[in-house]
């Protein structure tokens, strides 16, 4: 899933984590491999994310945070950053979806969107 905006460009690359979910008890882990590409022309520093993630059963839990797995990074014009997180959910499918408070040197702030992607078992949807 790959979103731009405002020259932040987001995509995001979900992947289940067979090693960390014990679906008898109704725990389904998956990571989220994110990379931020500055495509614009100005640095951006993020600065908070915001998270919407839905399980197939319909709960919405929504994650708020300051920067990302400890950091705030700056991104000058042509940068990218890529981290990876994760998220544990009840069922074995769900979504996510979000954005990233940005901010500018000149203080202009402005979301980040992170389009929504799914999160399945591998080969459970045809």
């Amino acid at each position: 899933m790959k979103t731009t905006t405002e020259g932040i460009e987001v995509t995001v690359t979900p992947e289940y984590w067979a090693e960390r979910s014990l679906p008898e008890a109704g725990q389904f882990a998956f990571t989220y491999t994110v990379e931020i590409a500055n495509l614009g022309t100005e640095p951006a520093r993020l600065q908070s994310r915001h998270w919407v993630i839905t399980d197939a059963d319909g709960r919405v839990e929504e994650v708020r945070g300051e920067g990302v797995v400890g950091q705030k990074p700056e991104l000058a014009p042509g940068q990218r950053f890529r981290y990876t997180s994760w998220v544990m959910l009840r069922t074995p499918f769900g979504t996510m979806r979000g954005s990233y408070q940005m901010a500018r040197r000149s203080a202009e702030q402005f979301e980040a969107q992170i389009g929504e992607f799914p999160l399945t078992l591998p080969y459970a949807l045809h």
